[in-house]
């Protein structure tokens, strides 16, 4: 190859590669930053009462035979169960299992001394003097732990409520903002809808022994309130 043929080979190479350059650094430079741009946060929250009760009921048993414990468990286990099933009703009284569960007590030597097992039932539902009666009448097992919280019915009708006021507020803001800085309207440019989920309740302390309630006393309830807030928050593009 003579000289001025690799003399014009650099010189294509050369013009090739600045071609092949000048994409890149025309996307390296930085976006302009969109002028007129400002995030708005609307919400709306409202006091519901709750609807849904939640009751859980355990028992307990220990012994030197793994075997005789577990026995003892499905026993009271079973009893409530039948008792539970008379009234259950889907949405109104449902019925389910709980933990149940066998382990070994061991001594200061690391030798096995007898078992301890747990057995839970629970009871879940919107009729409220039905779950609670109903607590009175299983004699196998206590009433660990009660609730109270939204059915997923009653938390939907009010997220609705409560989404089509956040929205509304929203967007009265972002018109009062926009004409407070001078500009004709907006449009909305990004926008996050979310409700809170409602948080559940203790109502009741562990009662150690059935005898704290006569036999087929019903559970005292106070359902009481929970509060709903949807929140509505984002970016909008003022404009002339």
């Amino acid at each position: 190859m003579t000289q001025m043929n690799t003399r014009r080979l650099t010189r294509s190479v050369a013009a090739t590669l600045l071609v092949l350059a000048a994409p890149w650094a025309a996307s390296a430079q930085p976006a302009p930053q969109p002028q007129g741009v400002v995030g708005l946060a609307a919400s709306a929250t409202a006091e519901v009462t709750r609807d849904l009760l939640n009751v859980t009921l355990s028992t307990t048993r220990e012994g030197t035979d793994a075997a005789a414990v577990q026995s003892g468990l499905k026993q009271a286990l079973d009893a409530a169960l039948a008792e539970a099933k008379k009234v259950a009703r889907p949405g109104q009284i449902e019925v389910q299992t709980g933990n149940f569960s066998l382990f070994p007590r061991y001594s200061n030597k690391g030798v096995i001394t007898g078992w301890q097992g747990t057995a839970e039932l629970q009871v879940q539902g919107r009729d409220i003097p039905g779950i609670a009666r109903l607590t009175g009448r299983i004699s196998t097992m206590t009433i660990a732990r009660v609730g109270t919280d939204l059915s997923r019915e009653q938390r939907e009708k009010v997220e609705s409520d409560l989404t089509a006021q956040a929205i509304t507020a929203y967007r009265a803001k972002a018109a009062e903002y926009a004409k407070a800085f001078g500009y004709g309207g907006y449009v909305i440019r990004e926008v996050n809808v979310g409700a809170n989920e409602p948080v559940q309740y203790a109502m009741a302390a562990r009662m150690e022994r059935k005898s704290a309630m006569a036999a087929d006393e019903a559970l005292p309830v106070e359902m009481g309130k929970g509060s709903v807030t949807v929140n509505v928050n984002g970016t909008v593009q003022m404009t002339p």
